[in-house]
């Protein structure tokens, strides 16, 4: 269930910002597991980071790349959260003594905390992102020298929330009386809710029961939708449409829109623009600064509205190429108009281009928790954007790090699995190994650096994936045959990779080193003259920011015997002792890079993450000539 309520209405651009709402206990989302159903052993689902650190559901990470936002901890609501403010609160005296109830003392919280929250503009770049992007600039990992645009960080126009679970839920039911409140606090005018519901199809029929069921039951709890998201395998008929309308309560069947399948997931914003979403919300929530924009959003569908079967790829590729040539011509009229408007076009058009690609890359991702893939689901998200910018259908092969490692073969009797995995690595076209913990696979991703720096097949190591290349490195190059991360091996004789003095390693939640970092490209040039392909692919930046999320890293005492040894660290933090950034030249591999940092956590469908564009350039053998057109 989503709801919209209005902070302003003095601006001119409509900026919507997002809080999540989450039944979970845990104050962090470091620690979240799902589990294996076969055997019940946990594998961790990826927390998302955020820049300040916060360690937050994946849902937040799906905003942050649709909107091109930036969210801070205190977007994500957790009851954990909630109960632990309050509770902080009764012991300080704050309720003077008074008796501490969820009703009201809790459902307050969460509507001030809602708030409070509201007013974090959700970017340094403000409502001037979306213009930042669709002018080609980098808006995403470029550290902002100015504060945005024209200095001034925005507040956001409008809050957009998101309520986890179902209606009915027991975990639910103190959030849904909390905006059942809400809405009489913010009034009407300022308050739109929404209700996502399944529509499934027995036979032939669609069938509205859930639907109606789901809506009769938030009714129940003082809450009543403007708008029904239906989502449904085929288009919603024009029947099932009204009878929602008239059964749920909505002011008509143009109020239940259709959320159907589509040939890719960024088709969906087009089709609640089709469907007249931002003029049902314009009109709900008062809001006078659309008409401005009313024209540009309507310029930017010209000529789509009437094809509503193009969003069901009923015509295929020829329709793709009929609307590829409308955006085209709309984008020569956009030059005068900034902003959400050419955004839109800039979006339709990678959406239609996604559906004619046709050769593909192959790229196989080194993982420990390839069973459960919602565990890499930022690093596919960031694979997927670089290859829309290479313009290759993407061709991801998985393969479990334990299954490289010799001793798997030997002391498990694993042979077919040994050979299998190998024969997959044999075939790709470039090769991530993403991070992770504990000891169990780390050969596995250390034999796969291996593989690839002596068959020059494009990189990218992440976090441990990084640290697996130092560790590589470290044992065939300069023959230190134990070399390790004291993560695996504590009484290792070549430590490489240590454990960050600062921290408890005892204690679980909370104690890495996270959140945005700088990092200085303090080594740019290579002893063949040649400049770091990180740093080039990051637009030649002096200085980036990423995002880290780790316990151990590169030992500082070892770090001038590997690099002088040839794999070159580029890239440092500002004190100059922690690696950030790995590569061998280009004269010697087409692309070998690591980091220690986590870009798939910034990366954006229209501005991919720069570590990824470049492996997805060197695995279709496009690398030197996008160089080439830099220098140009």
């Amino acid at each position: 269930m989503i709801l919209c309520y209005v902070l302003s209405r003095i601006s001119t651009e409509i900026v919507f910002f997002v809080p999540l709402t989450i039944h979970y206990l845990q104050i962090r989302n470091n620690t979240t597991a799902k589990f294996n159903e076969k055997h019940q052993h946990p594998k961790p689902t990826q927390c998302f980071v955020l820049n300040d650190g916060g360690e937050t559901d994946l849902d937040l990470g799906n905003y942050e790349r649709f909107l091109s936002i930036s969210l801070t901890s205190d977007h994500n609501i957790t009851t954990g959260k909630i109960y632990r403010k309050v509770i902080a609160k009764e012991r300080r005296g704050d309720y003077l003594g008074k008796t501490v109830q969820v009703v009201p003392h809790i459902t307050d919280e969460i509507q001030s905390w809602i708030e409070e929250v509201a007013h974090i503009p959700v970017d340094d770049q403000g409502h001037r992102h979306w213009e930042a992007l669709a002018a080609g600039e980098d808006g995403t990992n470029q550290i902002p020298t100015d504060g945005g645009g024209d200095g001034q960080r925005k507040v956001a126009d409008v809050c957009l929330i998101e309520v986890g679970g179902t209606v009915g839920d027991i975990e639910s039911s103190v959030f849904l009386e909390a905006l059942r409140q809400f809405q009489f606090r913010v009034g009407p005018s300022n308050f739109c809710l929404t209700f996502v519901s399944l529509v499934p199809i027995m036979g032939e029929e669609q069938k509205t029961k859930p639907t109606q069921h789901g809506v009769r039951d938030l009714r129940s709890l003082g809450l009543s939708p403007t708008v029904i998201f239906c989502r449904c395998k085929e288009v919603l008929e024009g029947g099932t449409k009204s009878k929602i309308a008239s059964f749920c309560h909505v002011d008509g069947p143009e109020c239940v829109l259709s959320v159907h399948d589509v040939s890719n997931v960024y088709h969906v914003p087009l089709l609640l623009m089709e469907q007249k979403l931002h003029r049902i919300l314009a009109d709900k929530l008062h809001l006078g600064s659309i008409k401005e924009l009313e024209g540009r959003l309507d310029l930017t569908m010209n000529g789509l509205e009437e094809k509503a079967n193009m969003w069901n790829l009923i015509e295929g590729v020829g329709a793709n190429e009929n609307v590829l040539a409308t955006l085209d011509r709309g984008l020569h009229d956009f030059d005068a108009l900034s902003g959400l408007s050419r955004s839109m076009v800039d979006w339709a058009r990678m959406a239609f281009k996604l559906d004619g690609f046709r050769e593909e890359v192959k790229i196989v991702i080194v993982g420990k928790y390839t069973g459960l893939q919602d565990s890499y689901l930022s690093v596919i998200k960031s694979l997927k954007h670089a290859s829309m910018a290479v313009e290759r259908k993407l061709e991801l092969v998985w393969v479990e790090a334990a299954h490289l490692d010799k001793q798997f073969d030997e002391e498990n009797g694993g042979e077919k699995e040994y050979n299998e995995a190998w024969e997959k690595m044999k075939s790709a076209d470039g090769v991530v190994v993403p991070g992770g913990f504990g000891t169990r696979g780390f050969n596995g991703k250390v034999e796969a650096a291996k593989y690839c720096r002596e068959s020059k097949i494009p990189y990218l190591g992440i976090c441990l994936g990084f640290q697996a290349m130092v560790v590589e490195y470290s044992r065939n190059i300069l023959n230190w045959e134990d070399a390790n991360s004291t993560e695996f091996v504590e009484d290792t004789k070549n430590p490489v990779v240590i454990f960050m003095p600062e921290i408890d390693k005892d204690v679980m939640g909370g104690t890495m080193r996270l959140g945005s970092r700088n990092t200085a490209f303090t080594h740019p040039m290579h002893d063949d003259g040649s400049t770091s392909i990180t740093k080039i692919m990051y637009g030649n930046a002096d200085v980036v920011s990423e995002r880290h999320r780790h316990r151990y890293e590169v030992n500082p005492e070892k770090v001038d015997t590997i690099h002088d040894a040839g794999l070159k660290f580029v890239g440092r933090d500002e004190t100059g002792t922690r690696m950030e950034v790995a590569e061998l030249p280009r004269s010697q591999h087409p692309y070998y890079v690591g980091c220690q940092y986590h870009p798939e956590f910034k990366s954006r469908p229209l501005n991919p993450s720069p570590p990824f564009h470049g492996l997805l350039l060197a695995a279709c053998g496009m690398l030197d000539d996008y160089v080439a057109g830099l220098k140009e």
